[in-house]
């Protein structure tokens, strides 16, 4: 089952939700159609066009929007003035709920990848009372155990790429510490040259470990993307994506029986490395409500074979229910 054809906002705008922040929202297909939040990952990602492909728009009122820092949010993660502390997983929790009151929404299906899925599954289970249905892909949890094993765990798999990793580092960091913080500090720097390189290794590692095409990321050749997504994912990484000092084995995946009662549909590639961890599994069991999809021979993509067509049968599944 295909995407389905690019569509174009009929509405957008620059939501102020404090702290000096304004999030970037946009609204495509039918004005009169089911409400669905679309949640980009990273933390940092940015919303593209390509997130409105997974509906059909002439059922959907399909909302994209453009976390705290990035996209065309402002201020962005790339001006080094850009206040940190007020991105946190509360604060973009507030945001959904501001930019749902602010769009006259009840209730609305929640669709997010990675990170997304992470804020996803939080916000449905702080305000289940306006979560329809829930479809996620490249499932986490935001768990202390999972940034371990991005950050260490695999180092042992890709060898080469983890010895280039630990290298931009300070010869007095601790390379068995919180890899995520150490990053963070040097991307804080007041040396534009540090925080440069801290950008490209960060990301360079990220692309090293992805297990299956595509295995580039174009928008990593933008510096102020770069910079900015950098800047995000190892602000959550390197603080327990806030989720509070108990987060080792997961707040979210502890938390899980309070969404019992709304339906969801997992999606998940079978190269995914988060698999290595069980999460998913854990997470579709302790959800009664859940289904989990696995799609054989993809990775930690949304756009990926297979995992697209699950994707979208979700969505128009729970469009026609209404």
């Amino acid at each position: 089952m295909p995407l389905y054809p690019e569509t174009e906002p009929y509405g957008h705008g620059l939501l102020d939700v404090g702290d000096g922040n304004h999030v970037y929202w946009e609204t495509c297909g039918n004005p009169d159609g089911k409400p669905a939040l679309v949640l980009h990952g990273g933390p940092g990602s940015g919303c593209t066009p390509g997130h409105r492909r997974y509906f059909d728009p002439a059922v959907y009122r399909i909302v994209l929007l453009d976390q705290r820092g990035c996209g065309r949010s402002v201020p962005h993660a790339s001006a080094p003035g850009t206040d940190m502390s007020v991105n946190t997983t509360r604060h973009l929790l507030s945001d959904l709920e501001l930019l749902r009151r602010h769009l006259g929404i009840e209730r609305w299906l929640v669709w997010g990848a990675s990170w997304g899925s992470v804020l996803g599954l939080r916000y449905a289970q702080t305000h289940p009372g306006v979560v329809s249905e829930l479809v996620l892909t490249g499932v986490a949890t935001g768990s202390n155990a999972e940034v371990a094993l991005l950050t260490h765990g695999l180092g042992r798999c890709f060898p080469d790429a983890f010895a280039r990793f630990l290298a931009e580092l300070p010869e007095d960091a601790d390379r068995t510490g919180n890899l995520a913080a150490a990053y963070s500090r040097l991307l804080e720097s007041p040396d534009p040259e540090v925080r440069a390189r801290a950008a490209r290794a960060w990301t360079d590692w990220e692309t090293a470990i992805v297990p299956a095409p595509p295995r580039s990321v174009p928008r990593y050749e933008d510096p102020a993307f770069r910079m900015a997504f950098a800047r995000t994912v190892t602000h959550y990484f390197g603080n327990d994506h806030f989720l509070g000092p108990d987060n080792d084995e997961g707040v979210v995946l502890r938390d899980a029986p309070l969404l019992a009662g709304i339906p969801g549909t997992l999606v998940q590639g079978g190269l995914d490395f988060g698999n290595l961890l069980g999460i998913v599994w854990r997470l579709e069991r302790a959800w009664p409500d859940s289904e989990l999809v696995i799609v054989d021979r993809a990775g930690h993509h949304a756009g990926a074979p297979g995992v697209v067509d699950v994707l979208v049968a979700a969505t128009d599944r729970y469009g026609a229910r209404g």
